[in-house]
């Protein structure tokens, strides 16, 4: 049995599968050096329909079907895939559902209109990603999030999630990047985000504006420690989290560090 350290990535995207962001590539070289550097690494992502799983060898993972995620009072079915990280031994589980992710775009359509339903698709992911971790039956040590869309994962394991053994020693850390959008996910995104009983209206609150910063304010209001993934990060995010009492927060060491900010972080949270 391994005594490994175990670190979960949890991303919007990843290099080489899916690049919105300069932190694609970040994300890709810590799974790669944490992996290196004797953790146990997994990471899951969404699967949209612009990864080409003929290139990137993407194949179903049979004994983990069988999962429905319910958003909004209908169940959804949630299919895994996994795929082997380019010249690393370690493994990328993407997240897929024939209603929310086999489109030709990311979050708007070929006349980058906003897809209306972006806000259950976030909800299926981050609620789909947590029943993916205890399917496997893999206690994370480390849940690092980062990219908008896993910004309620923090949230849900403090609330809906508490009690789940495979969670009970998880510290999460919470990347805060750039605004990539300015949508809003609906009116009601925060009462559809409500999954279960153990969620109330105050772990909601920081959700209520449903826009972009929304989104990384409740990661990081519910995350152990938060990071800066970016040079260009909202100035109320700035003001509110850069100095966060009893929290420890890493700032942006800019696109050329060697990422020892991280490794070390990750380290010192594995040996507690």
């Amino acid at each position: 049995m391994s005594t490994k350290k175990r670190i979960l990535f949890i991303a919007t995207e990843m290099s080489p599968y899916l690049e919105l962001t300069e932190f694609a590539e970040i994300v890709n070289r810590l799974a790669i050096k944490s992996n290196d550097t004797g953790l146990e690494v997994r990471c899951i992502m969404p699967r949209f329909g612009v990864i080409n799983e003929r290139r990137h060898r993407l194949h179903e993972v049979v004994r983990l079907s069988g999962i429905n995620v319910s958003v909004d009072n209908d169940d959804y079915p949630l299919q895994i895939k996994v795929a082997s990280l380019p010249n690393a031994r370690l493994q990328v589980y993407f997240l897929d559902n024939e209603d929310f992710f086999r489109r030709k775009h990311v979050f708007t359509d070929e006349n980058e209109e906003w897809f209306d339903d972006n806000g259950l698709r976030t909800i299926f992911f981050c609620k789909g990603a947590l029943e993916t971790v205890k399917k496997f039956g893999w206690p994370p040590d480390i849940i690092h999030c980062s990219g908008w869309m896993t910004g309620l994962i923090p949230m849900y394991l403090k609330t809906a999630y508490k009690k789940e053994p495979v969670f009970s020693h998880s510290k999460v850390i919470f990347t805060i990047g750039q605004n990539t959008f300015k949508e809003k996910l609906g009116a009601d995104f925060a009462e559809k985000a409500s999954i279960h009983a153990n969620i109330k209206e105050k772990d909601l609150e920081p959700y209520k504006e449903a826009n972009n910063t929304a989104l990384f304010r409740g990661g990081a209001a519910n995350a152990d420690i938060i990071t800066f993934g970016a040079e260009k990060v909202d100035k109320k995010l700035t003001e509110e989290f850069s100095k966060v009492k009893g929290r420890k927060v890493v700032p942006f060491a800019g696109w050329e560090s060697d990422l020892t900010e991280y490794l070390d972080l990750y380290h010192e949270l594995a040996m507690k």
